[in-house]
């Protein structure tokens, strides 16, 4: 082999190393910034008023004989009705359960003279997405009172409850904006570390959750959702 052809020989295993150099440096670095990553959480949470309410509306009949106090429910029933109709619902948001009815003389732990045998609950039920009408009966039930119709309240079983179901309407705005405050968060750390915000490693979406807003306000929902994103830094 001829001197200049061992010199060109040389020169092309020098560069080759300098190239294979280069490549190890960067497979070294880019192995290195994958291990350096940044996971963080964006919150959303957004009021919306409730669209559905479920009203029981319950009263009680006591006394010794089933069949009278079976007519006195189906006035009192019908008078409801009308006091519900007549402000705005309509019969199909009305329904009736069947009466429950409890025999003092069959609990056999009672042993108090009894002045009364039977004890019937009865309670109709409004279910309907006029939130606000609803509302306003609820406030106004008292009228029931003029025509002698006891309406029970503070029974735990019986509660109203107000429920948010457009759910599906929200999702991606709030899901965007969960991700944007991430992103945010994710920007002020790299800064602060004086990196440079790279590709997202993982990113999760918690579930969504709705809540009262308060005790006092059942009717006004927070609906809630937290995202999980992961970014690769870089120098």
């Amino acid at each position: 082999m001829s001197a200049k052809s061992i010199i060109i020989s040389s020169a092309l295993v020098a560069v080759a190393i300098v190239i294979l150099g280069f490549c190890l440096k960067g497979g070294i670095d880019n192995f290195t910034n994958r291990d350096r990553v940044v996971t963080v959480r964006g919150l959303c949470e957004k009021e919306v008023p409730a669209n559905k309410v479920t009203w029981p509306i319950v009263t009680k009949e006591v006394g010794n004989d089933l069949p009278a106090i079976y007519d006195k429910i189906q006035r009192t029933n019908a008078a409801i009705k009308n006091f519900l109709t007549s402000n705005g619902l309509s019969e199909q948001e009305i329904s009736v359960n069947a009466p429950s009815v409890y025999d003092r003389t069959a609990d056999r732990y009672n042993s108090q003279e009894l002045s009364y045998r039977y004890q019937v609950t009865n309670v109709l039920v409004v279910t309907s997405s006029n939130v606000e009408q609803v509302r306003k009966l609820i406030e106004k039930q008292t009228e029931l009172l003029k025509q002698g119709i006891a309406i029970v309240a503070g029974d735990y079983q019986y509660s109203t409850q107000y429920e948010y179901t457009d759910l599906n309407s929200i999702k991606p705005e709030m899901i965007a904006e969960a991700t944007q405050n991430a992103r945010e968060a994710a920007d002020k750390f790299a800064a602060d570390s004086h990196s440079s915000l790279g590709k997202i490693k993982t990113a999760s979406q918690g579930q969504f959750s709705i809540s009262d807003r308060d005790q006092y306000t059942p009717n006004i929902k927070t609906v809630r959702v937290v995202t999980s994103i992961t970014y690769f830094l870089e120098d």
